[in-house]
């Protein structure tokens, strides 16, 4: 064999290797009953979610995402992981949507015409909507926005 083929063989298998690992390497998303953003454990499912809340009277933060939202990602990283807006999260029962796969959330997508990613609402433990954010707000607003739905949603 010459050098050039050998050489071409061992590119694509670094290549290989590399795609390999990085499929591998990469973070859970979601399973089939949670999905994780923020290092957060979230509901998928809008009835159990709405379960939970009734039981534990505490109001629904409904997140949709999409994994190809880069204001998604920021969110991850910059909010959902700043302490003092996960202790406010703690007043609610978590539910995100893939709206690219919404799955038992079809209905509630239609419902709040989710049809881009991020978006955020604030839903009582019956189901009623009671604030609203559409796209990337900062940590601040978003912040108010947690209290202010936990105030009106209880």
């Amino acid at each position: 064999m010459n050098a050039r083929k050998t050489i071409t063989i061992a590119f694509f298998l670094v290549v290989l290797g590399v795609g390999y690992y990085s499929m591998n390497a990469a973070p859970v998303v979601r399973d089939d009953a949670h999905t994780y953003q923020g290092g957060l454990e979230w509901e998928t499912d809008p009835g159990t979610a709405l379960d939970a809340a009734q039981s534990q009277d505490k109001p629904v933060l409904v997140y949709y995402w999409a994994t190809w939202c880069t204001y998604c990602e920021r969110y991850d990283k910059n909010h959902y992981r700043n302490e003092t807006i996960r202790a406010a999260m703690d007043d609610y029962v978590l539910l995100a949507i893939n709206i690219d796969d919404p799955g038992n959330g079809t209905a509630l997508v239609r419902q709040h015409q989710a049809t881009y990613p991020p978006q955020h609402r604030i839903m009582t433990p019956n189901g009623d909507t009671v604030e609203s954010v559409e796209g990337y707000i900062g940590r601040d607003e978003l912040l108010a926005t947690l209290e202010k739905g936990s105030e009106e949603a209880t």
